[in-house]
C-alpha cells in the first residue's frame, strides 16, 4: 500500500484525511508542483521549490516548511514507496479555517500539505515519444493568473477530455488568436532552426522543463523566440512538441487534424527530449 504525506505525517493512503472545511477542497485554494523521478531520484527540484515559493507568496499564502525539509519528505517518499521512476505531488493549501468563509482565515491558521506518489516505470522511454502526440486547439477559459500553480483544473481537464472525445491526446487553448498552452503542459513549434514558444506573462505556466529546455537549445546553439503564434502557424512547422515535468519533451505530429512537417517526430524535438533527460539525469537529487 502507498504511503503518503499529510500534516507531518506519514500514512497509509487509506488512512489519509482532510477536512471537510480545507480550502482547497472548498475554494480551490491551493498551489501544487509535481516533480518527477528517474532512477530513484528528483529532477529539476529546486526549480519546483522556487515556483512553488513564488505561487505561495503571489496569493500571500504560508510557506509551509523550508526547501531542504520539503525534499527530505520527497526523499522519504520515494524511499518507502520503492519508486524508481515516476512523480511526487506537493499540494500546500491555505488550510482549515473551521468553517466556510470567503474571507480568508486568521493568519495562525495552519497549512495544509499533501504529498503522494505515483510510479510511473520506464517514464524517460515513452511510446508516444515515437509516434508523437495528435492535439486539438480550444479556446482559452481560464482565470487570467494562469502563472501561479494552482488547484484549479477544471477546463485544463475538461480540454483533456474534449481532446479525448476527438480522438486526439491532448489540446493547445487558444486566446486573442494565439497559443497560450497545452492543459497541462507548454506548446512550441520549430521553423528551420528556430524554436517559438510563448513569452513568459500572466497567460502561462512558468514551466520548469520549459526553462531548462530552452536553456539546453540555447547552448546547442539553436536560435530561440520566445513569442505567441497562431494554429495555422503550427500547422506550418517543421515541428511542433509540448514539454512538461511528467512527458519532458514529447513531439506533436499533428493538429486539428492537420500534419505537421512530416507528420512524424522531427530532429529538433527528438535531440532536445534526448539532451534534457540525459543533463537532468546527471543533476538529478
Amino acid at each position: 500500500m502507498r504511503t503518503v504525506y499529510v500534516n507531518g505525517s506519514y500514512l497509509p493512503e487509506t488512512e489519509a484525511t482532510v477536512s471537510i472545511f480545507d480550502r482547497g477542497f472548498l475554494m480551490s485554494d491551493g498551489v501544487y508542483e509535481v516533480t518527477s523521478v528517474l532512477d530513484g531520484k528528483l529532477i529539476d527540484f529546486d526549480g519546483h521549490a522556487v515556483r512553488l515559493q513564488r505561487s505561495l507568496d503571489e496569493l500571500q499564502m504560508k510557506h509551509p516548511s523550508s526547501k531542504d525539509d520539503l525534499l527530505e519528505v520527497h526523499r522519504e517518499l520515494i524511499r518507502r514507496n520503492e519508486i524508481t521512476d515516476g512523480m511526487i505531488y506537493l499540494q500546500v493549501t491555505r488550510g482549515n479555517p473551521g468553517d466556510r468563509d470567503f474571507a480568508f482565515p486568521p493568519e495562525e491558521t495552519a497549512p495544509t500539505v499533501v504529498l503522494f506518489t505515483q510510479s510511473k516505470p520506464g517514464m524517460a522511454d515513452s511510446p508516444m515519444a515515437q509516434t508523437g502526440m495528435k492535439i486539438i486547439s480550444i479556446e482559452d477559459q481560464r482565470w487570467g493568473r494562469r502563472d501561479i500553480k494552482t488547484v484549479q483544473l477544471l477546463y485544463p481537464s475538461m480540454g483533456k477530455m474534449m481532446a479525448k472525445a476527438a480522438g486526439a491526446d491532448d489540446a493547445w487553448m487558444v486566446e486573442d488568436g494565439h497559443v497560450t498552452e497545452g492543459t497541462s503542459n507548454n506548446a512550441y513549434i520549430v521553423k528551420g532552426n528556430t524554436i517559438v514558444t510563448r513569452h513568459l506573462g500572466h497567460e502561462i505556466l512558468h514551466g520548469i522543463t520549459r526553462a531548462a529546455v530552452l536553456r539546453f537549445a540555447r547552448e546547442a546553439q539553436m536560435k530561440v523566440e520566445e513569442r505567441s503564434f497562431t494554429i495555422a502557424e503550427a500547422q506550418e512547422a517543421d515541428e511542433a512538441f509540448i514539454t512538461s515535468a511528467s512527458t519532458f519533451v514529447m513531439p506533436v505530429v499533428e493538429i486539428d487534424g492537420e500534419a505537421v512537417g512530416e507528420g512524424t517526430p522531427g530532429p529538433v524535438a527528438k535531440r532536445l527530449r534526448e539532451i534534457y533527460i540525459d543533463e537532468s539525469r546527471k543533476a538529478a537529487v
